[in-house]
């Protein structure tokens, strides 16, 4: 079991590195599947070893090789985390059919992520793939079709609010791409949705008041914050550790 969860991390990693090439591309032009990956400091091409995702950033201290740049901690980040969800998916689901959508999911929840962070939205290609792989990953996972529409019934409501949400703000609360992300999201968490919409929006008031806190003195200046990153770190943290909003809720109040 061990050398296969190590084959998942691995693969998690690799994946992750490619994913951040394909954001970096992705409209601009350059090709994604073919091409040699070039410095962002001097632009020499980088060798094969400068390209293994963590191992590469470790040896040498955090610099490129070529020019001795520091290298930002953004590449192994993602590749840590998208290495993690995958041994994550591989102890919850097994060697199934559903992991493997799983797993497809994720790498394109990623891409959406960064994308996102990158550029404040969200490509209708990739987050048409996401709601697709979403919608065929809990049919899946499903034991029944009774569990499989119901789950689609509540991932809709998800989508209807943050949609209502958008019209009603006139899109200044949230862009519209969220609902379908929120719908994808609650599809691959199933019976975990609710607890990730409420964590969603608990991870994203903390991380606002952190912004908030860190302006300038006298700053009116607004903050665009990416929606997305808090919706992926909120289902995924209900998904994959079955916590429940309403007991820490209910804890609290009984103090």
């Amino acid at each position: 079991m061990l050398p296969i969860s190590i084959a998942f991390f691995a693969l998690g990693t690799i994946i992750a590195s490619f994913i951040g090439v394909l954001v970096a591309r992705l409209y601009t032009g350059q090709g994604f599947v073919i091409g040699r990956s070039r410095c962002d400091a001097c632009d020499a091409p980088l060798s094969s070893l400068a390209l293994m995702p963590i191992i590469s950033f470790v040896s040498w201290g955090g610099r490129a090789r070529c020019c001795g740049a520091r290298i930002s901690w953004y590449a192994p980040l993602t590749e840590l985390l998208l290495g993690g969800l995958f041994l994550l998916s591989y102890l919850k689901l097994g060697l199934t059919s559903a992991l493997f959508g799983m797993l497809l999911s994720l790498s394109l929840l990623l891409a959406l992520v960064l994308y996102d962070i990158a550029h404040q939205i969200l490509p209708s290609v990739l987050l048409i793939l996401f709601v697709v792989t979403s919608v065929i990953t809990r049919f899946l996972i499903a034991p029944s079709y009774t569990s499989f529409f119901n789950s689609f019934f509540i991932a809709f409501l998800i989508a209807l609010s943050l949609a209502l949400i958008h019209v009603f703000s006139r899109g200044r609360a949230m862009g519209l791409a969220d609902a379908p992300l929120s719908f994808g999201l609650a599809l691959l968490t199933g019976s975990a949705a609710f607890s990730g919409f409420i964590f969603s929006f608990w991870i994203g008031a903390v991380i606002g008041i952190i912004i908030l806190a860190g302006r300038p003195s006298g700053s009116r200046m607004g903050v665009e914050v990416p929606f997305a990153p808090y919706l992926a770190a909120g289902f995924l943290l209900a998904y994959f550790t079955q916590w429940n909003p309403f007991i820490f809720i209910a804890t609290l109040s009984s103090h």
